[in-house]
């Protein structure tokens, strides 16, 4: 396995680093995913991963701590 090392500019590695916390996950394993599909072409994988991350970035907005509580759901007029 090779390392290596990738200049970035402060924000987008913030960035990255909250989408990680929010995938449970970390930045250098989201990169290592999006280089091994951006990499491997079977049966259109690629496309559909990088379709995927494209959606999840534009889905910021959308996260689960955002949504009700489960009493306030189930709460009665």
């Amino acid at each position: 396995m090779k390392n290596i090392t990738v200049a970035i500019d402060d924000e987008v590695y913030r960035r990255a680093r909250i989408a990680a916390a929010e995938r449970s996950t970390s930045v250098s394993a989201l990169v290592r995913d999006y280089l091994c599909a951006l990499t491997s072409d079977a049966d259109g994988r690629t496309e559909a991963t990088v379709e995927l991350f494209t959606a999840l970035d534009q889905a910021e907005d959308l996260r689960a701590g955002d949504r009700l509580s489960r009493d306030a759901a189930h709460e009665r007029p």
